[in-house]
């Protein structure tokens, strides 16, 4: 299986190899225990952060349906417990990923907090290399990957969205991931 590319939040990229990963083992990304929050204020804004169903993930979702799709919400990902997708179409194998900007180290918009900055940095580089692991375990077993970040305007999420299930409707699926 060659390794092809893939559209990742709305880039072309060569994904890394397939042959050495194994899909069906599911890696294991370790962060230390949090040493406890700096303060009362910190901790009921991070409460407040939602981590599904957030704004753009519905203006997504909203726009796909309004055009005539059906989907799954945050559809298990195969043989990887305890990870979802955040918009599945289950026959057609595409995943949807709208992945927030601090969470997933947006080189635009993510921040790197500078209480616990240790702690924080292995955070966001166990969260980076979960999502790494995440694409290259769906494209193993034939998905079709679209990552998009919180940012981007939803209607080109949307956009990208349509145009990969209709290539493979009409069976150009040689841009694996469109």
């Amino acid at each position: 299986m060659s390794p092809g590319l893939y559209r990742e939040h709305g880039t072309w990229v060569e994904a890394p190899s397939l042959q050495r990963h194994d899909a069906r083992v599911a890696l294991t990304f370790h962060v230390p225990s949090h040493p406890g929050s700096t303060g009362e204020a910190v901790s009921r804004r991070m409460r407040a952060l939602k981590r599904r169903d957030n704004d753009g993930e519905l203006s997504v979702r909203r726009l796909l349906h309004a055009a005539g799709y059906r989907y799954r919400v945050h559809y298990p990902v195969p043989d990887r417990p305890r990870r979802t997708i955040d918009v599945a179409f289950t026959r057609a194998k595409v995943a949807v990923f709208i992945d927030g900007c601090f969470w997933h180290g947006c080189p635009e918009h993510g921040t790197a907090p500078t209480s616990n900055g240790a702690w924080w940095a292995a955070k966001l580089a166990a969260n980076q290399a979960r999502d790494a692991d995440t694409t290259v375990a769906l494209r193993c077993q034939g998905w079709h990957v679209i990552r998009a970040w919180e940012h981007e305007e939803p209607a080109e999420v949307g956009a990208r969205v349509i145009e990969c299930l209709r290539r493979l409707a009409l069976g150009h699926e040689s841009l694996n991931g469109a």
